[in-house]
C-alpha cells in the first residue's frame, strides 16, 4: 500500500462529513428572480428561447412573485415593457409607466419583499438603444444621465427598495445618488451594473425584454469583454460616485471579474446569469446531453465561490426550491 501522509479523500467519505467541511454556502436568501411585466398583453406570454420564462402582464405579476416567495425567494428585478416607445423613453420615468406600477403593486401585495427595479432606456426607445441618439446615431452620455436620473427617482417614488442602472453611461451613478438625495430618497441604494460587457449572450433576453438595438451595436458604451483591468476602474468609479452594490453582467464567462472585483474592493457583489447561459442549459438539458438541476447547482456554486453575494438568474425559484429538497 501507498505511504500516504495526506490522504484528502478521507474528508469525502460520506454525505455528512462533506457537507460540514464544504467551504461554499447556497441560501436562497442570495437569489434575485427577473420579472418581465409587460403593458401589451393579457395573458402570460411565453418566451420561446427561455423555456419556462413568461412576459407577464400586471394583473399576472403577483401571482408569479407568490409563487417565487412560496419556493423561498424574497428579491425581485423588474423590467417593464411599454405599449409604447419614443426616442426619449417617455415611459422609462412617467409616474404612471409599466415599472412604476408593477413596483406600487408588488409593494402593496408582498410588502416584505425586496423590489429592484432595472434602470434602463432600451426597453422604452424606439431604437433600442440605451440612451438618446444623435444624428450621426451615436448614443450622448450627459443627455442621456438625465434621462436615467429621472427614471430612477420615478422608481423610488413608486417604492422600488433598490435602483439598479443597467445603462452603462459614464458618470450616471454619482448623478443618480444627488438626484435621489435631493429627492428625499437618501435611504435608496443603488445596485450597479458596474462591469456590463458587451456579450453574446443577451440575445434572448432582447426578445424577452423588446429591447435589440435597431441598428449599430452597444460597443461603445459596454465593455469590451477582453478587458480586465478597465472593468475595475469601472467599478471603482462607481464607488467612488455613491454605487452600494456592483454587479459583474454576464456571470459564467467572467467569473474571473467576479473574482477580482470582490478580493479588490470587498463590497457587495452581485453576478448576473444571463439569458443566454440560461438558454444554452435548458436547450442541453431538453436533449439529455446534461441534468439541468446538477448543472444549474453547479453553476450557481461556482458564482459564490468566485465571490458573488447575490446572484440574478431565472432559476431563482427552481434553485431555492431545490435547496429546500
Amino acid at each position: 500500500m501507498l505511504q500516504l501522509p495526506n490522504r484528502p479523500r478521507r474528508l469525502r467519505s460520506s454525505p455528512v462529513l462533506r457537507a460540514m467541511l464544504r467551504e461554499t454556502t447556497l441560501r436562497p436568501e442570495q437569489l434575485i428572480l427577473p420579472l418581465f411585466v409587460s403593458e401589451k398583453i393579457t395573458t402570460p406570454a411565453p418566451i420561446t428561447s427561455m423555456p419556462g420564462v413568461f412576459q407577464l402582464p400586471l394583473d399576472c405579476v403577483v401571482a408569479e412573485a407568490c409563487a417565487a416567495v412560496e419556493a423561498g425567494v424574497k428579491a425581485f428585478l423588474i423590467f417593464g415593457i411599454p405599449q409604447k416607445k419614443d426616442d426619449r423613453a417617455t415611459g422609462a420615468h412617467a409616474g404612471d409607466g409599466i415599472v412604476q406600477r408593477a413596483v406600487r403593486l408588488l409593494k402593496k401585495e408582498l410588502p416584505e419583499c425586496l423590489i429592484i427595479t432595472d434602470v434602463c432606456l432600451c426597453e422604452f426607445m424606439s431604437h433600442g438603444h440605451c440612451g438618446i441618439v444623435d444624428k450621426s446615431q451615436r448614443v450622448e452620455n450627459d443627455s442621456s444621465v438625465e434621462l436615467l436620473v429621472k427614471t430612477a427617482v420615478s422608481h423610488a417614488r413608486a417604492g422600488a427598495d433598490i435602483v439598479a442602472p443597467s445603462d452603462m453611461m459614464d458618470g450616471r451613478i454619482g448623478a443618480i445618488r444627488e438626484a435621489l438625495d435631493e429627492a428625499g430618497f437618501s435611504n435608496t441604494p443603488i445596485m450597479s451594473y458596474a462591469a456590463k460587457f458587451c456579450s453574446a449572450f443577451y440575445g434572448p433576453f432582447r426578445n424577452a425584454a423588446e429591447s435589440a438595438p435597431q441598428f449599430g451595436d452597444r460597443r461603445t458604451y459596454q465593455m469590451d469583454p477582453a478587458n480586465a483591468e478597465e472593468a475595475l476602474r469601472e467599478v471603482g468609479l462607481d464607488l467612488d460616485q455613491g454605487a452600494d452594490i456592483v454587479m459583474v453582467k454576464p456571470g459564467l464567462p467572467y467569473l474571473d471579474i467576479v473574482r477580482r472585483v470582490k478580493e479588490e474592493f470587498r463590497v457587495p457583489t452581485a453576478v448576473y446569469n444571463v439569458s443566454g447561459e440560461f438558454a444554452a442549459i435548458k436547450a442541453a438539458a431538453q436533449n439529455g446531453w446534461l441534468d439541468e438541476r446538477a448543472a444549474v447547482m453547479e453553476m450557481m456554486t461556482a458564482f459564490r465561490r468566485a465571490g458573488a453575494d447575490l446572484i440574478i438568474t431565472y432559476w431563482a425559484k427552481d434553485v431555492a426550491r431545490w435547496l429546500k429538497e
